[in-house]
């Protein structure tokens, strides 16, 4: 599988990614995550633009999406229930979607962030057990649990490139 940056060209392609990954959360039993149409068009064109949205190519086509930002997030400053292993700079993932038309995307994104930099955090709604799964089977701990913009809890992780 192939990780390039998004371009805006790209945009429809991905918010169809992003209605399969939806469709399957809710077949996933996961009705809490991604609700109201998120993630929306407007903030996912904003990724591009910014440099922060990467594809994971499957045959030419697009097979996932994900936001890697590398600097400091503002919902992980305060982490409850935990810590975090480390205070150098990280790389965050946010938005991780798969189409399903192909394995390993998981896996893709979470190889090529760490070919980036040695310290990553990641975060997911307590029902989203596919990518707690996929998260843990990728070297990722869980650290405990931090807050959005608007109070919702998350499952915190972090991984550490010289823990694996």
């Amino acid at each position: 599988m192939e990780i390039v940056r998004a371009r805006i060209k790209d945009l429809e392609e991905i918010m169809e990614v992003y209605d399969k990954a939806r469709a399957f959360m809710r077949a996933s039993g996961n009705l809490n995550q991604w609700i109201n149409g998120y993630p929306q068009k407007e903030m996912i064109r904003k990724d591009i633009e910014r440099g922060n949205l990467y594809i994971c190519l499957h045959e030419g086509r697009i097979a996932g999406v994900f936001a890697f930002i590398i600097g400091e997030d503002p919902t992980y400053l305060v982490i409850e229930k935990g810590s975090w292993r480390s205070d150098q700079p990280y790389g965050t993932i946010h938005r991780l979607g798969s189409s399903g038309m192909a394995g390993g995307v998981g896996r893709a994104c979470f190889d090529y962030c760490k070919s980036v930099i040695g310290h990553l955090r990641v975060d997911t709604h307590q029902d989203n057990l596919p990518m707690q799964k996929t998260v843990e089977a990728n070297g990722f701990v869980k650290r405990g649990i931090i807050r959005l913009e608007d109070g919702s809890p998350r499952l915190a992780y972090d991984w550490l490139a010289e823990r694996e």
